[in-house]
């Protein structure tokens, strides 16, 4: 079977980040305060696919933080756009072929916990798989997600975040298909499950992290209440501006946590 990726740009085999920052929906502005060396579109990665909806760049940028270099991905790909499981995880196991130890996966989703108001973050401490899919299908292991989100690195931006004082909640992640909003009785079905936050991305993600022994730690920008929890009219341009906005108080408890996270 040929490789993946059978060429990779030079400098990005080279740059030797073993982090790396997935930026989901609207987050793209983390990276305007950090001092970026190169940017690598995915278009330019053959066997990468890149993503066509607004506020998903389709670029690695290549920072140092700290003096230690950090791998930014700006953008995504979704099940909803017409990829497979296996195209939207393309990324992660392009990370790990560059020799990425852990992932720091973002995205923005609806809050369905009345605790966690929209402009606020969630730390993922588990997540539900309702997309139908994984990207192991046709694979013969079995891997265990007893600890899908690293404790660790969870209990790292804990305290990052307490020591700055920022609101960093900690609940469960519903991963669904899209691209369509959820109803209000889905909404219901899914604080039933137990779910606090709901999204079409970052599970597939997690799986194939895992599945390739990477450390994993999410977070949910909280952009909106989910349907029938507000009488607000849902948009993914209301969710990229509220990713915007509050790209700011994560992008704090993230310095706070660098220096740690990048040893």
């Amino acid at each position: 079977m040929p490789p993946e990726f059978p060429s990779l740009p030079e400098s990005l085999e080279a740059f030797g980040a073993p982090t790396a920052i997935v930026l989901g929906s609207g987050l793209g502005s983390l990276v305007d305060s950090l001092p970026i060396e190169d940017r690598i579109p995915y278009h330019s990665i053959t066997g990468l696919p890149a993503s066509r909806i607004h506020g998903h760049a389709g670029e690695f940028l290549l920072a140092r933080v700290h003096g230690r270099p950090l791998l930014l991905a700006s953008g995504r790909v979704h099940l909803y756009e017409g990829w497979s499981a296996h195209e939207v995880t393309a990324g992660i196991r392009l990370l790990h072929r560059i020799g990425v130890h852990r992932v720091v996966l973002t995205n923005a989703a609806g809050t369905l916990n009345p605790a966690f108001p929209p402009g606020q973050w969630m730390m993922l401490s588990d997540h539900l798989n309702l997309t139908g899919a994984s990207p192991l299908t046709g694979e013969s292991g079995f891997i265990d997600l007893s600890d899908a989100y690293s404790p660790r690195l969870r209990e790292l931006f804990r305290h990052a975040a307490a020591e700055i004082g920022i609101p960093l909640h900690e609940g469960v992640y519903a991963g669904v298909r899209g691209p369509q909003y959820e109803t209000p009785a889905e909404i219901r079905m899914l604080r039933g499950m137990g779910a606090d936050a709901v999204g079409m991305s970052t599970v597939l993600e997690t799986i194939q992290a895992r599945a390739l022994g990477l450390d994993v730690v999410g977070f949910s920008c909280l952009t909106n209440w989910a349907a029938g929890m507000s009488s607000a009219e849902l948009s993914h341009e209301e969710v990229s501006a509220a990713g915007a906005v509050a790209a700011d108080s994560f992008l704090s408890v993230l310095h706070r946590a660098m220096p740690t996270l990048l040893r």
